[in-house]
C-alpha cells in the first residue's frame, strides 16, 4: 500500500523574498551608509546589494546604476517634503504657522546627520563628484526648492500672501532657515537635528519675512 503522505515541495534557491518597501528601504539604507563611511567610488551597485543583503537583479529593480541609487537616497528626502506642501493656508493668519512647520519637515530631512553627511562629502574633491553634484542638485536643491516656490505661488493665487518674486522670497528663507545652518552643521560648529532645535530660528526667519521681526521704521521713543 502506497503513503498517503504528500511530499514536501522542494524550498526555493536563493534568499528568501523580502516585501518590495523593506528590499527599497534596505537598498536605500545601504547606499547611503556606504556614501557617508566608504565613499562614492566605492557605493557600486555589488557592495550596495552586499550590504543590504539584496540579490543584485532585485537591487536593479530599483535603480540601474549608482546614480539612480544615489538619486534614490536624495528624492528621499525631499519627498518627506510632501505632505506639509500639498496643504495650503486656509486663511492669511494661517500662511505664518503653515510656512513655519513646513521648514521645521525641511528642517528635519536636509539638517539630519545623514543630509549634512552627504554635504560634507560634496565639499571634498574625488574622482566623480560633478556627477554626484548634479544628483544632488537635481534631485535635492532644486526639486525642494521648486516646491516650496510652486507653495508661495498658491498662496498668493489664493490672495493669502503677497510676494512681488515668489522664488527670492523662498531662496531668502532656504538661506536663513537652512543654508546657514547646514554650514555651522558641515563644519562641526552646531550639531544636526534633532539635537539642535530648528524651531527657534524657523520662527525668527518666518517673523521677519511677516516684518514682524524687524522694520524699517523709526522705534518709537
Amino acid at each position: 500500500m502506497e503513503s498517503e503522505i504528500t511530499p514536501a515541495p522542494p524550498r526555493p534557491r536563493g534568499r528568501p523574498a523580502r516585501p518590495e518597501h523593506e528590499a527599497n528601504d534596505a537598498a536605500l539604507a545601504a547606499a547611503t551608509w556606504l556614501l557617508l563611511n566608504e565613499g562614492y567610488a566605492a557605493t557600486t551597485m555589488e557592495a550596495v546589494a552586499r550590504r543590504a543583503g539584496l540579490a543584485k537583479k532585485t537591487l536593479y529593480r530599483f535603480a540601474a546604476n549608482r546614480e539612480d541609487l544615489v538619486a534614490l537616497v536624495v528624492r528621499g528626502w525631499t519627498d518627506g517634503f510632501r505632505p506639509a506642501l500639498s496643504a495650503d493656508a486656509q486663511s492669511a493668519a494661517e500662511v505664518a504657522p503653515a510656512l513655519a512647520e513646513i521648514l521645521r519637515v525641511i528642517a528635519a530631512r536636509v539638517l539630519s546627520a545623514e543630509a549634512v553627511g552627504m554635504f560634507r562629502l560634496l565639499t571634498t574633491d574625488f574622482p566623480a563628484k560633478p556627477e554626484l553634484l548634479e544628483v544632488y542638485q537635481r534631485n535635492g536643491i532644486e526639486r525642494g526648492r521648486g516646491m516650496l516656490v510652486d507653495w508661495l505661488r498658491r498662496q498668493c493665487g489664493k490672495g493669502l500672501l503677497r510676494a512681488e518674486q515668489p522664488e527670492v522670497v523662498c531662496d531668502l528663507l532656504l538661506s536663513m532657515a537652512i543654508a546657514e545652518p547646514l554650514r555651522q552643521m558641515a563644519l562641526g560648529l552646531t550639531p544636526p537635528v534633532p539635537e539642535w532645535d530648528p524651531g527657534p530660528r524657523i520662527e525668527h526667519a518666518v517673523r521677519l519675512l511677516a516684518g514682524q521681526a524687524c522694520s524699517m521704521e523709526p522705534a518709537d521713543r
